[in-house]
């Protein structure tokens, strides 16, 4: 990359004699803005910056990836929380501060690979300089007498060098009395560093587009339930600026089957050891169902959409019916994991019942224990004694007031918790296969079983090949710029008195280099008493 800009005539004139500077023109100072922009300490300043901006989106819950999540650091971080939004910290990449650092890095990469890569075509085509006229000033120099004639010498340098893959010239004199050959390697070195800017570039490009025209989204599917890929259909959804809602792939699943194992036994009693979603996929309407076989790292890819398997969770199967029994509600609930033992926290909600409308909210437990304080939890994370805990609400769940509300919280703000005749709340426990009557004749409560449910992850990124490929090229180019090492030789032969007086040199053009070792080599070669390479 270009460094910085050296100061021009006049100002190293009025520098000198104590001038005051004089003001740079429009163009001058856009001239010296480009030149600081595209210089090697701004790109690596900007990538800095990339990469310190990319820590809060790795510590701090991000409202495109996890909004649920979002909204409970809001609860536990109350007063810090105004302070983020104030920085846009839980929306870090698609922030103001994140884009602006981002295109700065995208302009300084490709001001600096443009301009380079015309001096690289130009230096691909140059030939090897010019021999110096005084080698012994260069580190690596030696000198030997042979009775070889200059042109057997300039012959046997030519063929050594060309076969250590130098280029090589040869600068015969106009008497005969002898010349030089110059030589220099390392093309490639350079070669490595645009390599190792473009793939960089690739990379930067590949995100943004997957940022601008990819989507992703989260959804709960119980057994027995389907899916159509419709932005109504997804409980968490987020998309880039250019994508549309009427862009997302027409495909649906149907999921017949979660399965989720647990270690029973050892130190790791209680982790979960199998995560599996099975069922039938459509890609487009009208074509054929085909299974699918979802794992932890094996996601389904639909078109160019994939979709992940990225937890799960019970889903309670209950029965609502009111005190005439006509049936109010009926079907699997997904209820969120809260801890490792899968104590988890859901709503039920009832807008059909008569003359007010009902609302459950409690915990499920998977294994039903009574905890040292009385306290019902649970004691593993499968369902081997499940249990359901539910307080009961009646009065306006808030359904039709216009403003959206989320399946698994309760309005309360117009809601009576219904009280035992003691004055406290009524806590229904069910088993499977349970009935619980409601007091006042409401209704009942029956927990028919439990089904367990999939939370699935879609998302889709165009070009996601792009970056991956760009990191590795880059890998390879900054392998090049790191292992090749331009080096230079010269070998001088003239005649001296009846013998030939032969002049070897050898100058790296990279830090910490041995030339000594190549020159060392290259002399025994000539010298004939070394094993050519």
């Amino acid at each position: 990359m270009n460094g910085t800009a050296e100061p021009g005539p006049s100002l190293q004139k009025a520098q000198i004699l104590g001038e005051r500077t004089p003001e740079l023109s429009r163009r001058e100072l856009g001239r010296w803005a480009w030149r600081q922009l595209t210089s090697m300490r701004t790109a690596l300043l900007l990538l800095l910056l990339l990469a310190l901006g990319a820590v809060p989106g790795s510590l701090i819950p991000q409202q495109g990836v996890d909004p649920s999540a979002v909204v409970k650091f809001r609860l536990s971080h109350p007063s810090l929380s105004p302070w983020l939004d104030r920085f846009q910290v839980f929306s870090v990449y698609s922030s103001v501060w994140f884009s602006a650092v981002y295109l700065l890095l995208t302009v300084s990469l490709v001001g600096c690979i443009v301009p380079r890569t015309a001096v690289y075509v130009r230096a691909l085509r140059a030939r090897p300089p010019r021999t110096p006229q005084r080698l012994e000033r260069l580190p690596a120099h030696a000198s030997f007498h042979t009775d070889r004639s200059p042109v057997d010498v300039l012959d046997a340098a030519y063929r050594l060098l060309r076969r250590r893959r130098f280029r090589v010239d040869v600068d015969h004199s106009g008497t005969g009395a002898g010349g030089s050959v110059r030589a220099q390697k390392g093309y490639s070195r350079e070669a490595g560093n645009l390599i190792f800017h473009t793939s960089l570039l690739a990379v930067l490009v590949g995100v943004a587009i997957g940022s601008l025209w990819g989507y992703r989204g989260a959804v709960i599917i119980a057994e027995g339930n389907g899916f159509a890929n419709t932005l109504t259909s997804y409980d968490e959804f987020a998309s880039g600026r250019l994508t549309g809602s009427d862009s997302l792939p027409p495909f649906s699943l149907q999921l017949d089957n979660m399965t989720a194992d647990f270690v029973t036994d050892g130190p790791q009693a209680g982790q979960p050891s199998t995560f599996r979603a099975t069922g039938k996929v459509t890609a487009v309407p009208g074509a054929a169902a085909e299974p699918f076989d979802i794992s932890v790292n094996h996601p389904l890819a639909v078109g160019g959409t994939s979709v992940f398997l990225i937890g799960s969770g019970y889903a309670p199967e209950v029965t609502v019916r009111d005190g005439s029994g006509n049936l109010l509600a009926s079907g699997p609930v997904p209820f969120l994991p809260t801890d490792a033992s899968y104590v988890s926290e859901g709503v039920i909600k009832v807008p059909e019942a008569e003359p007010e409308q009902l609302g459950f909210e409690g915990f499920f437990l998977p294994t039903a224990a009574t905890g040292p304080d009385g306290i019902p939890v649970s004691a593993f994370p499968e369902a081997a004694n499940p249990a359901l805990s539910l307080f009961v609400y009646t009065g306006d769940l808030g359904l039709d007031s216009g403003q959206s509300q989320s399946v698994y919280t309760l309005d309360k703000n117009r809601l009576t918790l219904l009280q035992r005749s003691d004055g406290e709340p009524l806590r229904l426990l069910l088993r499977p296969g349970q009935t619980a009557r409601l007091p006042n004749g409401l209704g009942t409560v029956t927990f028919d079983g439990v089904s367990e449910f999939a939370r699935l992850q879609i998302a889709a990124a165009p070009v996601s090949w792009l970056p991956l490929l760009g990191l590795s090229v880059a890998l390879g180019g900054l392998m090049l710029s790191l292992y090749v090492r331009p080096r230079r030789a010269w070998v001088r032969a003239r005649a001296v008195e009846g013998r030939t007086e032969v002049e070897v040199a050898v100058l790296d053009r990279a830090a910490r280099a041995e030339p000594t070792r190549e020159l060392d080599r290259l002399v025994a070669d000539l010298r004939g008493t070394g094993d050519p390479a």
